[in-house]
């Protein structure tokens, strides 16, 4: 699934999961280490997971962040199955 974040810097976060497992991450756009730091550690994680830890985190002033964008694809994606 390739999802459209809103109120971040990121441009697009493409998602694979099999059985409710992160199987890969993929940002385009956004802060590079960070993105790219997020994705390798949920990948193997449950969705579930990912969402409690990853919800809510804001990014400085915005009312949301990348980890945040990537909660909300996640539970897009699990609403979906």
């Amino acid at each position: 699934m390739i999802f459209q974040p809103k109120g971040v810097c990121s441009n697009a976060i493409d998602v694979e999961l099999e059985e409710g497992i992160i199987k890969s991450v993929k940002f385009t756009g956004g802060c590079n280490g960070n993105t790219q730091g997020i994705s390798r550690l949920v990948v193997g994680m449950k969705a579930e997971d990912a969402i409690s830890r990853l919800k809510g985190i804001k990014c400085g002033f915005k009312s949301t962040s990348c980890p945040d964008q990537l909660a909300c694809a996640l539970e897009q994606m699990l609403e979906n199955a």
